[in-house]
């Protein structure tokens, strides 16, 4: 994976853009010789976000078929229990 300091990517940002859309390869940016942030081609975050997509819906109907089995609180007595 290609790294460029951040200095340097300032500079060079049109040339890694087209780069990283062109090759579909990652470049990392480096801060004081850390990794601080990252240039990925578009399909790595559409990638990502299904991904993320997924893993709600997952947790939705986990929540929902929890709510089937187990009902639900109402909300005075949540407030009650809490003293707010």
């Amino acid at each position: 994976m290609t790294r460029v300091n951040s200095a340097e990517a300032k500079k060079q940002l049109g040339q890694i853009l087209a780069r990283t859309a062109r090759t579909k390869r990652r470049v990392m940016v480096t801060s004081r010789g850390k990794d601080v942030a990252a240039v990925v081609p578009i399909e790595d975050v559409q990638l990502l976000e299904e991904i993320e997509d997924r893993l709600d819906l997952d947790e939705a109907r986990a929540v929902l078929a929890s709510v089937k089995r187990e009902g639900t609180v109402a909300w005075k007595k949540i407030k009650r229990d809490l003293r707010l």
